[in-house]
């Protein structure tokens, strides 16, 4: 991940992870979703099932704050992102969800929050999922 020309966080093999914070969001959200991504079992054995976790692998995380996630396009042709948290709620909660990722046991790279980053990703599977707390 570059910001400006200058790489400020990149991982091997691991997670990409893209987090977008609502409004209601709390540290036991953070938590129940750290514990979760650490827990997945997401990569393949040695039989080529997806029987590991990224702790398994020994496995890292980049973490991306990504508001637009949020968007929601059903009216008109602009996205509404009213349901993203405001940066004030939505960082601290962002560098708590990484702080717990890496006490679960997962070595997280953090993007710049709010920063124009240019994320570059080699998709292995490819798997993408949409993990969203209870």
């Amino acid at each position: 991940m570059r910001v400006d020309g200058k790489v400020v966080g990149q991982c091997g093999q691991g997670l990409l992870v893209m987090v977008a914070v609502a409004p209601n969001d709390d540290d036991e959200t953070a938590l129940w979703l750290a514990r979760k991504l650490a827990g997945l079992r997401i990569f393949n054995d040695e039989e080529g099932r997806m029987n590991h976790s990224v702790v398994d692998v020994e496995g890292n995380a980049l973490v991306i704050s990504q508001f637009t996630l949020y968007g929601n396009c059903r009216k008109g042709r602009r996205p509404s992102f009213v349901r993203s948290a405001q940066p004030d709620i939505a960082e601290p909660l962002y560098r708590r969800f990484c702080e717990l990722l890496e006490a679960a046991g997962v070595p997280a790279q953090q993007g710049i929050f709010g920063a124009d980053m240019k994320v570059s990703l080699v998709n292995d599977g490819p798997v993408t999922l949409l993990v969203d707390s209870p």
